[in-house]
């Protein structure tokens, strides 16, 4: 799912404030489950995202396969990427995350129905969400695994630019969607992304919140 990368690197290596146990439980569970609701909003109108998740949107889509279960696997081996960039804590958490948001992608669809959903309403709305369950992610030191810790791999190992590779990926796999969805919906995922990099890029600052 596309988000911004460069600034966990920061919040991984604060160490002013930690959370306690019961804390980053509890905001796995509210962050991924915040994350699975946009997953419901994006999959009912078939519109796509970034990164692992719009992977496992487009392998959905074509194969029909069940949506929670790609996640988890396509996910699996960026987390050796994830240990040697951002250590054990980060690592073990970013697995948690993914495995949550791999059983609410599951089990949260089958609570919600829609009469109505409007696309452009449903794609602003899910990037929203998305952005606010991953900020939640942030802050407690987790992510939602995949290209953004390949990025920040990539940018500790080779000096490139996290920020720059997480949007490349994200623009050939929109891209890819054309083949899937239409290209209104392609458009629709754009806005969708623009909606969720504008959540974490104005309540995100690792200057100012340093607890994880």
């Amino acid at each position: 799912m596309a988000h911004p990368t460069a600034d966990t690197t920061n919040i991984a290596n604060a160490n002013e404030i930690r959370h306690s146990a019961l804390e980053d439980v509890q905001a796995l569970l509210v962050g991924c489950l915040i994350v699975a609701l946009s997953l419901v909003f994006f999959r009912e109108t078939r519109l796509l995202t970034g990164g692992t998740t719009g992977l496992s949107f487009l392998v959905h889509y074509l194969a029909g396969w069940p949506l929670g279960a790609v996640l988890f696997a396509l996910n699996l081996p960026f987390y050796l990427f994830a240990w040697r960039a951002m250590g054990r804590s980060f690592t073990l958490k970013t697995f948690c995350a993914v495995g949550l948001l791999s059983a609410f992608a599951e089990f949260v669809p089958r609570l919600i129905s829609f009469d109505r959903l409007d696309p452009v309403f449903a794609a602003i709305t899910a990037g929203l969400l998305a952005g606010v369950g991953i900020l939640i992610l942030i802050r407690h030191g987790a992510s939602l695994g995949g290209i953004g810790v390949l990025a920040i791999y990539l940018q500790k190992r080779k000096g490139w630019r996290a920020g720059t590779v997480q949007m490349v990926a994200d623009v050939a796999i929109l891209s890819l969607g054309l083949l899937v969805v239409p290209l209104d919906k392609v458009l629709l995922s754009v806005l969708s992304a623009m909606a969720l990099n504008l959540v974490i890029a104005v309540n995100h600052r690792p200057d100012r919140y340093f607890g994880f």
